[in-house]
């Protein structure tokens, strides 16, 4: 005797609940979208090649803290800082500090408040070094990659940043942007700015307050994020490194990850300098969150790692891959609206 196959009955409720979860689910990553389109539409990979190009080109004669080259990129980041509407502290844009070779340059600084609803006495400071080697002799050093590469992702941050703020976002933390000069003369800029917190001689602009140690609740540095000369696993250039001086075990950490998968942008991330202990100390400590770590404020570094053009006349924006470079400005950027 031959038995009936039973259908298989399908709860109707069922299918309108698992179809109203995926819509949510779609509504909520594309409403997640919409809020960051606005500032993602402002920076291209043919905007930051432009901007790396100006940088790296003779007219700034290769940024040398003291120099003509020095002064131009200087005016070209304080142009962009007032076009994405920050806040100078005082009268200017520029904040002279002294090399240890007595070398005059210029820290530039902009302000962005967190909120236009309420003014908190909360700080997170986004820092990259401007400057570079110059002229030595009759040669010319570009410094492409170290590190107009980092100056023009802190400028993307300033108008991403500013932009998202502008269209309704609020920030637990107020921002303050800082293109260093001097890291190439012992980090004069970041420990001159460390001479202005200590002493109680930086302002919020905004509140008229003096930002005390205490307020500041992070330092990212972008130091060396253009090329993929260094990839973290081999056949794969698209990959960022990020150093929090915990060998990534740190909120910090879930954070990068999450927006990584969240936002789609998929790189290869890395949380120790190639997987050495050692290398990863030292490497955390060659840059211009060292201050800041020393007297016990968390620091973030953003880096793509030294390649064999470091501090070479031929670190020039060719060698360096500009869509991969556009990827990890905008990882940066859902990360940094997280932890503001």
């Amino acid at each position: 005797m031959q038995t009936k196959k039973r259908k298989k009955y399908v709860n109707p409720l069922l299918l309108v609940l698992i179809g109203l979860l995926y819509v949510t689910s779609a509504d909520a990553q594309n409403s997640r979208l919409a809020l960051h389109k606005p500032a993602r539409n402002l920076v291209t990979a043919e905007k930051i090649d432009r901007e790396v190009s100006f940088l790296a080109d003779s007219i700034c004669q290769g940024r040398a803290t003291g120099t003509r080259g020095s002064v131009e990129a200087a005016a070209w980041i304080a142009r962009k800082f007032s076009n994405a509407g920050l806040v100078r502290f005082g009268d200017s844009w520029g904040k002279s500090i002294v090399a240890a070779n007595g070398t005059t340059g210029h820290n530039i600084m902009g302000f962005l408040p967190g909120s236009d609803k309420g003014h908190r006495d909360r700080y997170v400071i986004i820092g990259a070094h401007y400057d570079h080697l110059g002229i030595i002799g009759e040669r010319y050093y570009p410094g492409a990659d170290a590190n107009a590469s980092g100056t023009v992702a802190l400028t993307s941050l300033a108008e991403m940043l500013s932009m998202t703020r502008s269209i309704g976002k609020s920030y637990g933390s107020n921002v303050i942007f800082v293109a260093f000069d001097g890291k190439e003369m012992d980090m004069a800029g970041s420990y001159g700015l460390w001479e202005m917190i200590s002493g109680n001689g930086l302002v919020d602009p905004i509140s008229g307050k003096t930002i005390t140690q205490d307020k500041i609740n992070l330092m990212i540095n972008i130091d060396q994020i253009g090329s993929s000369m260094s990839p973290i696993s081999e056949g794969r250039d698209d990959y960022l490194i990020m150093l929090d001086g915990k060998m990534g075990r740190s909120s910090y950490k879930d954070m990068l990850q999450s927006c990584n998968s969240m936002y789609d942008i998929n790189l290869e991330l890395g949380f120790t300098y190639y997987g050495s202990e050692n290398f990863t100390k030292l490497f955390y400590r060659l840059s211009d969150q060292r201050v800041f770590v020393d007297n016990r404020i968390p620091a973030v570094m953003f880096t793509s790692g030294i390649t064999m053009n470091n501090n070479k006349p031929w670190d020039r924006p060719a060698t360096l891959d500009m869509e991969i470079l556009h990827k990890r400005i905008n990882l940066i950027y859902h990360w940094a609206v997280m932890m503001l």
